[in-house]
């Protein structure tokens, strides 16, 4: 894509309004915002620990350790 054609399209991005959700996308968060907190009503402690150790590993990797002292 030439430069000048994405400058464009983004000085367009940044003037126009905010755009409003879909009906599909509003529903969808809809059932998110109950199944979620449902969820994790149901599952066990030793699996919502599972489950955010393997969330957390799959955000960090590639990332640089450093050691906390």
């Amino acid at each position: 894509m030439d430069m000048n054609l994405r400058a464009f399209r983004t000085v367009q991005a940044a003037l126009s309004g905010p755009v409003a959700p879909t009906k599909r996308k509003q529903s969808s968060r809809k059932g998110g915002l109950r199944g979620g907190p449902a969820r994790a009503k149901v599952m066990s402690p030793e699996r919502r620990k599972e489950i955010a150790l393997k969330a957390s590993a799959v955000r960090w990797k590639g990332q640089k350790q450093v050691a906390v002292v």
